[in-house]
């Protein structure tokens, strides 16, 4: 929203009156054009919002495609080694004997060996069955076996085996899983019997989740949300009232609130860089200071030192040569408290925007999940049976993985246009006794009626972007033993997430000239560069203090949650104990 207020020029005295003729004919910037959203407006980049709507058609058919060729049931309900879903009737595979059974009684995939499942060609090592019933105790022998299968009507072996050979088979320690079998459960819409055992569970995860892509590290970040849930929860309320609580304090005290945190700043790097150079001296006149390693202690203290002093003498210098334009920054929070007093509704803006890009992901991976279920039943040699991919279901990902990202950089550039557009409503209205009566809704519409396309040109540009970037930290991991070339891929990366970054501040003024002046994206992006260059030394040195002191708020809002997760992590024990008294490390 600071970036709305800064783009604009002072109100001027004609009213409403646009220099159209300027629009059309190309000349972005003129001492005649006045800034002031215009009466009349056009509809902008029309032919890009046509390939948009071409391209969601496209994603429509791989929708289409996914649901009718996709069989997303079987990763909902599971499947054996056979072809069988689990928990309904199944129709036969050719070449396979123990494929078609009737399983409607059998709703839980039970793997023979959970305790050491491996990933060998996209596939699960161990054969997996449909059981009635998860063991929920350890069982040690066949016997256990045999006894389980006729107490609970759950058959643990192949299913041509009969429960009264399961002792009597010669074979039947290849028909039947590996012993012990670990005590194991069901969760609800998981219908997969997940060993108990922590060892068991942790290679059973994941591998599991291995499955889908990248997964230790989406395993361990999941495991620690679960594990600490109500935490998460609590600190995010916590988050929500501490960022309120500066909102107001940014509206009631701006210039005391503006002031303290700078002065926080100050005294908080002095102190540390005089601790810092006090230990340092300390340590190095030391005489118990002999070991190598307490001397390169003492080397890493002096480089500390060196560089706390260096960044604390630069802000300062900084602070200092700013000081006049504080005033600038103080002004500005003003004007944005203003605008949000009169439209308290922007405050929930994010919150639309995240609900709405939550149930597109939810859709995405919907679609993602049946496409990658689309394939045709093949039986092997040894009577099971695998599921081999559709030809163009790669290129389909692709397409579906594009539609991803352009569709969510869609949907916040609609957010950006929305905010602008309110912003500029109320910026431009001086007349308090008739306020716009909707400025979001207003905003919302001029946004669906004419300028859809641009949003959908800006959102494009950055998904150009974002592929590579994509791309370079996908072969960044691939090739995490090449130091060399995971340096050079590292370079490439940061040039590319800078490049986006420069893109994306060019985009939302881009936009705000949009909101203002209705002219098309490359338009108003001239002229908002030629706006950003004319006042550049202004706008840097306000943007700077006004990013900081936002810096400064993020910072306070993520400490205060660190000093109380902090305390409740010393009321409270991390840690679980297995039954022989050892201690278990936590997952997260």
């Amino acid at each position: 929203m600071t970036d709305c207020v800064l783009i604009m020029q002072p109100e001027q005295p004609n009213g409403y009156q646009h220099q159209r003729a300027l629009q059309d004919s190309g000349d972005s910037i003129s001492e005649l054009q006045e800034w002031r959203p215009v009466a009349y407006r056009k509809c902008t980049d029309t032919l890009w919002l046509l390939l948009f709507c071409l391209f969601w058609a496209g994603l429509m058919f791989i929708s289409g495609y996914a649901v009718v060729a996709g069989a997303a049931e079987r990763l909902v309900l599971g499947y054996d080694s056979f072809g069988n879903i689990c928990g309904r009737k199944n129709t036969p595979v050719e070449g396979a004997n123990l494929s078609g059974l009737d399983m409607t009684n059998k709703k839980y995939v039970f793997f023979l060996n959970s305790c050491s499942l491996e990933i060998q060609s996209l596939r699960i090592s161990s054969l997996s069955l449909c059981v009635s019933s998860c063991p929920q105790e350890q069982l040690n022998s066949l016997e256990d076996l045999q006894s389980f299968a006729r107490n609970n009507g759950s058959f643990l072996c192949i299913y041509n085996l009969n429960v009264s050979n399961y002792t009597l088979n010669p074979k039947a320690a290849q028909l039947c899983p590996t012993l012990p079998v670990p005590p194991s459960k069901s969760f609800p819409l998981f219908n997969r019997c997940v060993p108990q055992n922590p060892e068991c569970y942790s290679k059973y995860a994941s591998v599991l989740i291995s499955m889908v892509n990248e997964m230790d590290v989406f395993h361990r970040i999941l495991s620690g949300i679960l594990a600490g849930r109500d935490t998460v929860i609590g600190l995010s309320v916590l988050a929500l009232a501490f960022s309120l609580i500066l909102v107001l304090a940014f509206r009631f005290i701006q210039t005391l609130l503006i002031h303290t945190l700078i002065a926080l700043v100050v005294f908080g790097l002095l102190f540390i860089s005089g601790v810092l150079w006090w230990l340092h001296y300390d340590y190095r006149n030391d005489p118990s200071t002999e070991l190598e390693t307490e001397k390169e202690n003492v080397k890493f203290l002096l480089g500390y030192a060196i560089f706390s002093t260096i960044v604390t003498v630069v802000l300062l210098s900084l602070i200092f040569v700013l000081r006049k334009r504080l005033q600038f920054a103080v002004q500005l929070f003003r004007i944005v408290d203003k605008i949000i007093g009169r439209i308290p509704f922007l405050l929930f803006q994010p919150l639309w925007t995240f609900l709405i890009l939550t149930v597109f992901w939810v859709f995405w991976v919907a679609v993602l999940l049946s496409l990658g279920t689309a394939g045709t039943a093949e039986s092997t040699s040894g009577g099971q049976v695998e599921y081999r991919a559709l030809s163009g279901i790669c290129y389909m990902a692709w397409y579906h993985f594009v539609g991803l990202i352009w569709t969510s950089e869609f949907i916040l550039a609609c957010q950006q246009m929305v905010i602008a557009g309110a912003v500029v409503t109320c910026y431009f209205n001086r007349n308090k006794n008739n306020p716009s009566p909707h400025p979001v809704l207003s905003s919302i519409s001029v946004l669906f009626c004419y300028h859809l396309g641009t949003a959908v040109k800006g959102s494009f540009l950055i998904t150009i972007l974002r592929i590579p970037r994509i791309v370079l930290l996908y072969l960044s991991n691939i090739l995490n033993q090449k130091k060399n070339a995971k340096c050079l891929f590292s370079c490439c990366f940061c040039c590319v997430c800078c490049q986006e970054s420069c893109l994306r501040y060019f985009n939302q003024h881009a936009y705000t000239t949009t909101a203002i002046n209705g002219t098309n994206f490359c338009t108003s992006a001239k002229d908002a560069v030629c706006i950003l260059a004319r006042n550049s030394a202004k706008l840097a040195s306000i943007s700077c203090l006004g990013d900081f002191l936002l810096f400064l708020g993020k910072t306070f809002v993520s400490q205060s949650n660190k000093l109380t997760e902090g305390q409740n992590h010393r009321s409270t024990t991390p840690f679980q104990d297995n039954e022989d008294g050892t201690e278990l490390q936590p997952m997260t």
